[in-house]
């Protein structure tokens, strides 16, 4: 029995050799559909990520198949979505990381938010360090701990939830429009994960709660939330991530072998 995606749950250093990656992924989407495995020789002498070497580009591909390989119907969508707007694109490469990551997921989703519940809103590097070994224990050196955290705050920082790299980095919440919302909500639908559709590490990482999404429901492309008192209905109008794509999303047309 095929039980369909899923978040992961194991905590892995793969954050280490490889961030947000945002223009990355965008160019990992342009190139494959997930139909085929993409082998780092092909990305490699097609230039696909610009002239890295093919260790690198190994390293990332390891990663994109963590975080769109393991949801084919998210990649299959991705692929056909070029032209996404900058806002899209970095909210999903945030919350396909999360999905892949869940020591990010939680530095963004739980920590981030206990920090801009204190008077300075802020973040810093010997926190960051001191949370992750309350996270893994003595699983990981402190110089390896030191850079997973400096790794943290930058993809943070990428996804819009950091402001700066300084030494105090102050917390802000980013753009994030209406599409990619409505992505989110039917890629959660196919997949098992911690929380409820209008309660997560997803939304909650972007100060999308409760209030926040009761503004927003009639907006959202493909479906509309209902929500009266603590009981939540949701109006979809496909009947998955798909579908959705192929009534919301207007492909742009693509040239034989153009780039991203």
């Amino acid at each position: 029995m095929t039980l369909g995606p899923q978040e992961t749950t194991a905590i892995h250093p793969r954050l280490l050799k490889c961030a947000l990656a945002i223009p990355e992924s965008r160019a990992y989407w342009f190139h494959t559909d997930g139909t085929t495995r993409v082998s780092a020789a092909l990305a490699f002498h097609e230039y696909w990520f610009g002239a890295r070497s093919l260790a690198w580009i190994q390293e990332l591909l390891s990663n994109m198949r963590a975080r769109f390989d393991a949801f084919p119907a998210a990649l299959s969508v991705l692929h056909r979505w070029p032209h996404m707007s900058p806002d899209t694109r970095r909210t999903l490469c945030h919350w396909h990381l999360q999905l892949s990551d869940p020591l990010y997921r939680a530095f963004t989703a739980e920590f981030l938010l206990h920090r801009r519940d204190t008077a300075q809103a802020t973040v810093t590097r010997d926190l960051t360090v001191a949370w992750i070994a309350q996270q893994t224990g003595d699983r990981w050196t402190v110089p390896t701990r030191i850079q997973l955290a400096r790794k943290l705050i930058s993809a943070a920082h990428s996804a819009g939830l950091v402001a700066a790299t300084r030494k105090v980095c102050p917390l802000v919440f980013p753009h994030v429009p209406d599409e990619a919302i409505a992505y989110l909500f039917y890629l959660l639908r196919q997949t098992r994960f911690a929380g409820t559709l209008t309660d997560n590490p997803y939304l909650l990482s972007l100060g999308l709660d409760a209030p926040a999404l009761e503004r927003r429901h009639r907006r959202l492309p493909g479906l509309v939330i209902f929500r009266q008192g603590a009981l939540v209905d949701i109006q979809w109008h496909s009947p998955n991530l798909v579908a959705w794509a192929d009534a919301v999303i207007t492909p742009a047309p693509r040239l034989a072998g153009g780039a991203p």
